[in-house]
This record gives C-alpha cells, sequence and structure tokens, in this order.
C-alpha cells in the first residue's frame, strides 16, 4: 500500500510517500479502508519531535480518519466489513495517512451519511477537542457567556457553534479573513482582534474564556480580567501556562483531547441533524502531504485540510 511515513524526526523534508507493508488487524481491531485522514498541528510536532508522544519509527501520521471497514480482527462486535466509519485514532501508534490503517474497533463509530465520507475525516480530534473544552473542562451552560479567543481557527469553528446551540452568549475573535465563518458558526460578538484589543472590546465578563490561539503568558494573564468571579480559563495551548486567579476564585484548565466513542457518536449525530457543520478548507491528495506540512510549517495553512486517499 502507499503511506506517508517518516523513518528519523526534523522537518518536513523527512516525510516519504512510498510502499508500506499493508497492516493486519490483531484481536479487537479492524482494518480501515482510507478514504481520508486529516492535518493537525500535533501532526507537525510528532515529526518534528517536539511532542512527548512514545511513537514507533518509521511511523505514519494522520490520528483522524475517515473510511471504511474492510477486515475484522478476533473479537470484534458491532463492526461489519463494508461500514463507513470515523474515528480518532490512537496517537502513538501509525496514523492514516495511508491506503489502511489498523484501529481499536472501539475508536470507531458510524460515519455521519449527510456529507461526504472524505470530509468527515476532518470531524474527530477537532471537534472532540471542542467539546472537551467547553463542557468537561469550562462546564459551560446555557445563559453563561463565552470568549473564544481563535475562534477562526478548526476548533474555535466547532466551539462557537457548540456553545451557541448550548444556549451561551458567544463572544468571539476573528481576523478579516475569519469574521464572517465565525459569525456563521454562531458567534453573537466577533472581536477584530488585528485592530482591536480584547481587553477593551469586551465589556461584561464572561463565565468561561476559552483560548485556541497562540499568546504570550503576559498577554493571556491580562485576559483573566475579563472572567468573572468563580469563573474559569480554559486553553489548548499547553506551551503556555494557562493562568487563573485563586483570590476570585478563577480555576484555570488545560486541555489534552483525549478519545471518546461515545460524545464522537453524538457529534455526528449533529451532523446528520444539521446541527454541526463539518467546514473543509481544502482536499489535497496523499502524495501531497509532505508539501502540506511544509506550508504549514510556513504559516501557510488556514482552515481544516483533509488528506485524501488514493482511489478514495
Amino acid at each position: 500500500m502507499k503511506a506517508v511515513r517518516f523513518h528519523e524526526t526534523g522537518g518536513p523534508e523527512v516525510l516519504r510517500y512510498e510502499d508500506a507493508p499493508q497492516p493486519v488487524p490483531g484481536t479487537g481491531q479492524v482494518r480501515v479502508r482510507v478514504a481520508a485522514s486529516a492535518y493537525n498541528p500535533a501532526d507537525g510536532g510528532m515529526r518534528g519531535g517536539f511532542l512527548p508522544i512514545p511513537i514507533t519509527l518509521p511511523h505514519v501520521p494522520g490520528y483522524d480518519v475517515a473510511g471504511t471497514v474492510d477486515a475484522l480482527g478476533d473479537g470484534v462486535d458491532g463492526l461489519a466489513v463494508g461500514d463507513a466509519v470515523v474515528g480518532f485514532l490512537p496517537m502513538a501508534s501509525d496514523g492514516a495517512a495511508a491506503e489502511y490503517v489498523v484501529a481499536p474497533a472501539e475508536a470507531l463509530v458510524p460515519a455521519p451519511t449527510r456529507i461526504p465520507l472524505v470530509d468527515a475525516a476532518g470531524l474527530p480530534s477537532v471537534a472532540l477537542t471542542a467539546w472537551q473544552a467547553l463542557f468537561e473542562a469550562g462546564g459551560l451552560e446555557a445563559g453563561q457567556r463565552l470568549l473564544v479567543n481563535g475562534a477562526g481557527g478548526p476548533v474555535g469553528g466547532y466551539a462557537v457553534q457548540l456553545a451557541a446551540h448550548a444556549g451561551a452568549h458567544v463572544v468571539a475573535t476573528g481576523s478579516p479573513r475569519s469574521a464572517a465563518a465565525v459569525r456563521a458558526a454562531g458567534a453573537d460578538e466577533v472581536v477584530d482582534h488585528t485592530t482591536t484589543s480584547l481587553l477593551e472590546a469586551v465589556a461584561e465578563p464572561v463565565d468561561v474564556l476559552l483560548n485556541l490561539a497562540p499568546i504570550t503568558a503576559d498577554d493571556f494573564t491580562a485576559l483573566v480580567a475579563l472572567v468573572r468571579d468563580g469563573g474559569v480559563v480554559v486553553s489548548t495551548t499547553p506551551m503556555v501556562p494557562t493562568p487563573g486567579d485563586e483570590a476570585r476564585g478563577v480555576r484555570a484548565e488545560t486541555v489534552f483531547v483525549h478519545p471518546d466513542a461515545e460524545v464522537l457518536s453524538r457529534l455526528v449525530a449533529r451532523v446528520d441533524a444539521g446541527e454541526l457543520r463539518v467546514q473543509v478548507a481544502r482536499r489535497v491528495p496523499l502524495a501531497e502531504l509532505p508539501a502540506l506540512h511544509a506550508e504549514a510549517e510556513a504559516g501557510g495553512v488556514h482552515g481544516k485540510v483533509v488528506v485524501v486517499a488514493p482511489a478514495a
């Protein structure tokens, strides 16, 4: 089969589009004929050796998958050959930047039927990150005020949609390039962070501050003033400590996304019900994944990009 792998960590040039052995499912596993994987910044971090995830070389990136069940290992119930599935794969294992991938059966759920299967690869890890940040870490409830810093990215798009659907008042940042999409996702207020200070634009305290954007420690600490007493600051950017304010009871939560098939199934159901939009900016062929990594390193990737397997 064709796959993209890296045999050593380093820059995008270590990625190779090459022949690799077709994986065989073990007990409790299934083999998926990949329709598409997705590019995530963490793929670049693992390729570069920056993330403390114990991968084995050579490694196939791509921990989001959409595809069709191709073979079953022993002890697998609830899935059948031919089923269309999506999943968030274990990050330390070989991923889906290949024609086939082996996955734990419990990581996979039926794919949404409302959208093309290749686009469904843009759902699992980013939508789970948004859900876990808002509701598990942030405890967001209807009627509360939420500030999303970095709403123009893939996680932000899901966060705004989910929060709006939950009945929260959403204040979100967006650049001129992303502002219309952020508002369409359900934001009640959109702040152009390229021209306006959040500290000046947010007039009323928020219950939850969700940071999804690159930020300095000093700037992040300053934003805590926008959170009401007893509120919460949530961040998905672990390179900068998440600040709180113990004196005011403002807690700090840093989110590291974890697999959750039950929640992923609920998110799929929302897609099929028309309550959650999967937004894919681009589709690129698997053979072009090394070039996509290089583009991302140069800051040229905006929005969610799915990586289409051969003959998908």
